[in-house]
């Protein structure tokens, strides 16, 4: 009995020690970050259902970009503290090519417009580190955007 009794706790340990570590939910830790900072802010913004949060500040042209556009924007970008890592004042890229926050949000407004994009790490950079910015970091962007083709 005492033996079976050992077996069935080694057995158990065994299986618990072999459970693989799950990975946290960035997407939704992220989500709850920014809805405390919009909070914080006193911030009235919308969301998507990818979870991207936005500020539309002025709309811009009744034309939107497509997902395939090359735009050409200015932009600042930091941490939710404030932090900047990032700006420019006439980047032209295709929208293709930017990170999946950038993809969803800056189509929502036109040339001539203005966002806040609010971004959770999975619809940034992820989990890897990209120059100042560390792995699951969620972003917040002000992007102008003064122009688009397809």
């Amino acid at each position: 009995m005492k033996h079976n009794i050992f077996y069935f706790i080694a057995l158990t340990l065994f299986l618990f020690s072999c459970k693989k570590e799950e990975k946290p939910d960035y997407l939704a830790i992220d989500i709850q970050k920014i809805e405390q900072y919009l909070q914080e802010h006193q911030l009235q913004a919308q969301r998507l259902e990818c979870g991207l949060f936005y500020i539309i500040e002025k709309a811009g042209d009744i034309n939107r970009p497509t997902p395939n556009s090359m735009v050409t924007v200015s932009y600042r970008g930091t941490f939710l503290d404030g932090t900047e890592f990032d700006s420019s004042s006439g980047f032209t890229g295709s929208l293709s090519h930017m990170i999946r926050g950038w993809q969803q949000g800056i189509p929502l407004i036109g040339a001539g417009g203005k966002i806040r994009l609010f971004i959770p790490s999975p619809l940034g950079y992820g989990d890897k580190a990209y120059g100042k910015i560390p792995a699951n970091s969620p972003l917040i962007f002000d992007v102008s955007l003064f122009h688009f083709s397809d």
